[in-house]
């Protein structure tokens, strides 16, 4: 009978041994070693305890790639997608470590893989992160005594220079919503959606009776909240709704919408309307438009997705939702 994926193996050696049967992990790669045994039953054996028991490591040894993999394994899969991407792509820089015994790393040297890159801060703390990461594994594991993550220090966030939509700007853009996709502009600028959390945006998750629409990614606090339409763009997700064949809000000759495509429509609608923003600056101006017209701050936070100390768990009971309506009214350009 064949053996689960990632189980393992027993496999027979040439030659005349006396334990002639290689028992190995059942990662990618080079696999491990387990052991050796006598007969092809004994190598099952071993191999059955030690998926019953992966993690009888030996903490003196395990190296740099073997903590990260079984970090991979254990820990990782409870990130969302995107940290996961971030942190898989920052190990990238951190190879020249990875056959060394994870407990005879040093800080300094943890430092060289961050200065050694050569590239952005957001780079750069995404390896901090992920030497965070694992040196509170190693630290469950007795790995380590001592977190040399906590010295690490990464290039400065460099100030935002993120141009929120003046009033005239947007006016203009009321003036020209009849111009092919500046509906979708208007849309971002009264949902904070970012512009991967609008094409993901499903024809199901748009609810007109509560005049609600359920989406978001990225972050725990972010999946799956709660946009009230805004009365201005109701039209724009109703016409959007009655017209849609591929299920999405926002889709393109039938299908789900792709980024680059949106991104050259976006660059059009700039330089024909005389302005220079990116998509994302529509979620900053939303945000401080519902700032400016004294939207309360957990609303804020709970339509943008953000994490608020004081939102506690996020159940949208009826009157939360009403709470929301009211403070994203308070936008009125």
């Amino acid at each position: 009978m064949k053996n689960p994926n990632r189980y393992g193996t027993v496999s027979k050696l040439s030659g005349n041994r006396r334990r002639p049967f290689v028992v190995r992990e059942g990662k990618t790669g080079n696999q491990k070693i387990i052991g050796y045994a006598a007969t092809r039953e004994e190598g099952f054996i071993m191999l059955a305890n030690y998926n019953s028991n992966p993690w009888n490591i030996e903490t003196g040894k395990i190296t740099l790639q073997e903590l990260y993999e079984l970090w991979l394994q254990k820990r990782a899969v409870k990130l969302g997608i995107s940290n996961q991407n971030s942190l898989k792509s920052a190990y990238q820089h951190c190879t020249n470590l990875k056959q060394r015994s994870y407990n005879q790393i040093k800080a300094y040297e943890m430092q060289d893989c961050i200065d050694s890159c050569k590239l952005s801060y957001s780079t750069q703390g995404h390896i901090k992160s992920l030497f965070t990461h694992l040196d509170k594994f190693a630290m469950e594991l007795d790995i380590i005594s001592k977190c040399y993550s906590s010295l690490l220090t990464t290039a400065p966030t460099p100030e935002s220079n993120k141009q929120i939509f003046t009033d005239k700007e947007v006016n203009r853009l009321w003036q020209n919503q009849n111009m092919e996709n500046v509906d979708s502009v208007l849309f971002l600028l009264y949902t904070g959606f970012r512009i991967s959390e609008m094409a993901d945006l499903k024809t199901c998750d748009i609810d007109f009776e509560l005049q609600i629409m359920k989406g978001g990614t990225k972050t725990a606090a972010g999946k799956n909240r709660i946009v009230p339409i805004h009365s201005k763009i109701r039209h724009i997700v109703q016409n959007r709704f009655l017209h849609s064949q591929s299920g999405y809000l926002f889709e393109y000759k039938g299908k789900k919408l792709k980024m680059s495509y949106y991104r050259a429509c976006w660059a059009d609608i700039m330089k024909t309307l005389d302005m220079n923003h990116t998509p994302h600056e529509c979620r900053h101006t939303f945000r401080s438009r519902l700032d400016s017209a004294g939207a309360n701050k957990v609303c804020i936070d709970r339509i943008m997705g953000h994490k608020s100390a004081d939102t506690g768990e996020r159940i949208y009971t009826h009157k939360t939702i009403e709470e929301l309506k009211q403070n994203i009214e308070l936008v009125t350009n």
